[in-house]
């Protein structure tokens, strides 16, 4: 296990032919001091706020997609998986409206992208929180593709845009991908790792360093995992938001949608 070693790339609203070369090759790039701390903390306020208000109202789903829930160190309950943000935050339907998260978008060429402001799971956050009556503290092997099959259309790239909100060093655990895994073939793709199942590091697996601010981009059909962190408490925490940058046909989610079989499938194999 190693750590991806690439320059620090500044994000610009247009990509730079090194930038491509490099995302083209293993299908993860690092961008750094995207955000500034003042942002950082301002996204953390507009998070609280809104998971305190889906407390309070008792939502368990949003637009069909469910929420994860844990406690804290204090034994208070707290929502440790978030979607579809951008819809309860103008800080963050703003977020969506970068030019530089848009100018992305061109890692998926020759495909035409977009930002899955109201498709997919929206603007999500991961809140890993290791503690004892804490589910959500790492995430299986998997890739993003299968949940094309599900919705009945064929497997076709995507970005996972993490925007990080905490220091998270290697040794803290964290995203893990398999370089190169974008382009493998179908059957590697689909039978390669036991989805959500399988925790066990890869010897070919790299992780990185990551400080508050920084944003990656990883290809959707890149194996990849989360990390457990080997501490408890708020010494384990890692937030990331996920954008969703996707291709095909536009499939708008609302607050009548049906929970999609993947994400049933995954809270069985999680749980």
């Amino acid at each position: 296990m190693k750590k991806l070693a690439t320059p620090d790339f500044t994000l610009e609203e247009k990509l730079t032919p090194e930038q491509l070369k490099i995302f083209d090759e293993t299908g993860a790039i690092v961008f750094r001091k995207v955000f500034t701390p003042e942002q950082v903390q301002l996204f953390i306020s507009e998070i609280k706020r809104i998971e305190n208000q889906w407390l309070s109202e008792g939502k368990e789903k949003v637009n069909g997609i469910p929420l994860k829930f844990g406690k804290d160190d204090k034994g208070h309950t707290m929502i440790q998986r978030m979607c579809f943000l951008n819809k309860y935050s103008s800080v963050f339907s703003d977020l969506l409206r970068d030019p530089r998260l848009q100018g992305l978008i061109e890692f998926l060429h020759p495909y035409e992208g977009r930002i899955a402001e109201d498709e997919k799971d929206g603007l999500i956050l991961n809140n890993y929180v290791r503690m004892p009556d804490s589910k959500f503290t790492q995430m299986g092997w998997h890739t993003d593709s299968p949940r094309d099959l599900f919705l009945g259309q064929k497997i076709l790239p995507m970005l996972n845009v993490g925007i990080h909100l905490d220091d998270c060093p290697f040794e803290n655990g964290g995203l893990r991908i398999l370089p190169g895994t974008h382009k493998q073939n179908m059957m590697k793709l689909l039978f390669g790792k036991k989805y959500f199942i399988d925790n066990n590091p890869d010897p070919k697996e790299i992780g990185f360093d990551l400080n508050a601010g920084d944003l990656t981009v990883h290809d959707g059909r890149l194996w990849h995992r989360a990390q457990q962190s080997p501490h408890y408490g708020e010494a384990s925490r890692r937030r990331v938001m996920y954008v969703p940058v996707i291709t095909g046909k536009y499939m708008p989610k609302h607050e009548k949608s049906k929970t999609p079989f993947y994400h049933r499938l995954a809270s069985r194999i999680q749980n």
